[in-house]
């Protein structure tokens, strides 16, 4: 075998093995993902719930303050808060449905969006109500 000859067998060997491996990599791209698999569209979506739930809580919150005797028209940071975590929790779960290539349990997160985009509508209803209790009596 000539030197010739041995400089383009090293050459193409790690080309033939890219070329080889191509086709592997590519099936290991399309295998389903678990079901208990943290992905980047469900940490998202997570994320987005979160901030949904919380708005939940705060508006919750600032609505049983303003229907209150004592603590009547006190409620007005809590609702703005409580739209602001809505509205980012919507914005966010949107985004990932938009971005989301797949169903249920291809790991995009597309349930947790659709949970985020209701979380983040009965966040912004509780702030909105509590910002016009709060401005009916104050």
């Amino acid at each position: 075998m000539s030197v010739r000859h041995l400089l383009a067998t090293a050459a193409a060997a790690p080309l033939a093995i890219v070329g080889l491996a191509t086709p592997a990599a590519a099936q290991v791209l399309v295998q389903p993902v678990g079901a208990y698999t943290m992905t980047a569209g469900r940490l998202w979506s997570l994320v987005a719930a979160a901030l949904g739930l919380a708005g939940i809580v705060i508006g919750g919150l600032a609505l049983a303050r303003s229907t209150g005797r004592i603590g009547s028209g006190t409620g007005r940071r809590g609702a703005i808060v409580a739209l602001a975590a809505g509205l980012a929790g919507m914005v966010i779960g949107g985004l990932v449905v938009a971005a989301a290539e797949g169903g249920p349990g291809t790991g995009y997160g597309i349930v947790g969006g659709y949970v985020a985009l209701v979380v983040g509508l009965i966040a912004m209803i509780l702030g909105g109500l509590t910002l016009t209790r709060a401005r009916r009596a104050g």
